[in-house]
């Protein structure tokens, strides 16, 4: 039965030829006759309306209603760069934002700006080309920029958006080297605007349920994580096989969820690295590498054993291994298709459950994070000190595998502050997150 109106109902006033249908709550609360208003109608509280649990104790509860911003209250964005990312997913994304919205784009292909503009209603004012910083920092629609373009391009993009005194959302890996994500940081500082790395498994919420029941202790100490992003690759054009756009082969691309993952879902940092890497007799791979294996091992003991290829049948799975139980996470870094399962004793059998958890678009909500930040003055939980510690810990890996040696890794150089809470401060005597900010918001 719908909140306001039967089905039968609905039929009834069809029937009668009325034009608009009216909820039956809303034609009580006027005064016109009718049956008496239904107790489920709403109500507004801060500009949201919110229903009263109507499931019984042993259903879920329904997600409450959508509460976007007015359109002319959200954060707007111009998207640089409209390659595959772009056009498949963050585009579509930003129709979803409830906080954010698509104002402009750059691109270095006017004709393909010219045709993702109009099918955005984006003004043709509003479409730049790459030498196009000037004319963007005067559109005052512009409140932040997504960059989306090859890793050895976001250094220069990053820095000119700053200078143009817009707020900076980058794909992932945040550069090509440590030195350029230590640049990116000091220019965003200078400019006093926000910069966030787009790392979407952090604001996913299979993921973000991981990390939850690992650090709760439900199933006692981690003891070992598994963690591995595999795919095939074909096109020797690509610029992602390209060392002087990538900066690297698997790991920099899909490695690095690997090592995000595992850093994000202990709150810890590493303190030594061992690594494998092996490539092919194949033309694919003459200047980046196709598959790496590597340990981290954390001050807590916990080990993370890591792997990623370019030459392996998709896999993308995040396994923990504690003392009282196992978590399962498969596609764990896919766009979407998340399945949460658990491991554990109950009596004298073995309990194995799926948890089902609602499902969200990753890029609407990684987004929608950086524009609460924006509006809200906030500190994004994975800003430009989060991504430089995988470039720092990216280039120990490298080492790792060159010299067939274990290399001992130090703590973060640069740390960010916490909230006025302290939340998730201790563990084993030592910060946890300290390249992270606070928590995100929950997304209804």
């Amino acid at each position: 039965m719908p909140d306001d109106v039967t089905a039968l109902s609905r039929r009834s006033l069809m029937m009668a030829g009325g034009a608009t249908l009216v909820g039956l709550g809303s034609a009580a609360a006027q005064g016109t006759p009718g049956p008496e208003r239904p107790v489920d109608t709403g109500k507004v509280e801060n500009g949201k309306v919110t229903f009263p649990n109507w499931r019984g104790p042993s259903d879920r509860p329904s997600a409450p209603p959508p509460a976007p911003l007015p359109p002319g209250e959200r954060v707007g964005f111009a998207v640089v760069g409209l390659g595959r990312l772009s056009l498949e997913e963050i585009l579509p994304a930003l129709t979803q934002c409830r906080k954010a919205k698509l104002v402009a784009l750059m691109s270095g292909s006017p004709e393909k700006a010219k045709a993702v503009a109009a099918q955005y209603g984006v003004r043709p004012d509003a479409v730049y080309g790459y030498d196009g910083w000037d004319a963007l920092a005067r559109n005052p629609e512009v409140k932040a920029v997504y960059i989306v373009t090859p890793n050895a391009l976001h250094r220069d993009q990053v820095i000119a958006a700053a200078g143009a005194g817009k707020h900076v959302l980058c794909e992932k890996p945040m550069a090509v080297s440590s030195g350029e994500a230590r640049a990116m940081i000091d220019a965003c500082a200078r400019a006093k605007v926000k910069l966030m790395i787009a790392y979407r498994c952090q604001y996913e919420p299979h993921n973000r349920e991981v990390v939850r029941l690992a650090r709760s202790g439900k199933y006692g100490k981690v003891k070992l994580i598994e963690a591995t992003n595999t795919q095939t690759m074909s096109l020797p054009e690509q610029w992602r096989m390209k060392s002087a756009l990538a900066g690297g082969g698997a790991l920099p691309d899909i490695g690095l969820y690997c090592l995000n993952g595992v850093r994000a879902l202990t709150g810890e940092e590493p303190v030594s690295v061992q690594a494998q890497i092996h490539s092919p007799d194949d033309p694919l791979y003459r200047e980046v590498e196709e598959t790496v294996a590597f340990t981290l091992r954390f001050p807590s003991g916990a080990l993370a054993l890591c792997s990623t290829s370019y030459g392996a049948h998709e896999t993308r799975s995040l396994t923990v291994q504690a003392e009282g139980g196992a978590i399962q996470l498969q596609n764990a870094f896919a766009y979407q298709g998340q399945r949460l399962f658990l491991s554990h004793r109950e009596g004298k059998a073995e309990a194995k459950e799926e948890r089902v958890l609602g499902e969200k678009n990753q890029f609407a909500l990684e987004i929608d994070h950086m524009a609460t930040c924006i509006l809200e003055n906030r500190t994004p939980r994975t800003p430009g000190e989060e991504g430089l510690q995988d470039q720092i810990l990216m280039e120990a890996i490298y080492e790792a595998a060159r010299t067939g040696t274990t290399v001992a890794l130090k703590g973060p150089e640069r740390v960010v502050g916490k909230d006025e809470t302290g939340e998730g401060k201790e563990r084993t005597g030592k910060a946890l997150d300290q390249t992270r900010g606070p928590e995100p918001e929950e997304a209804g």
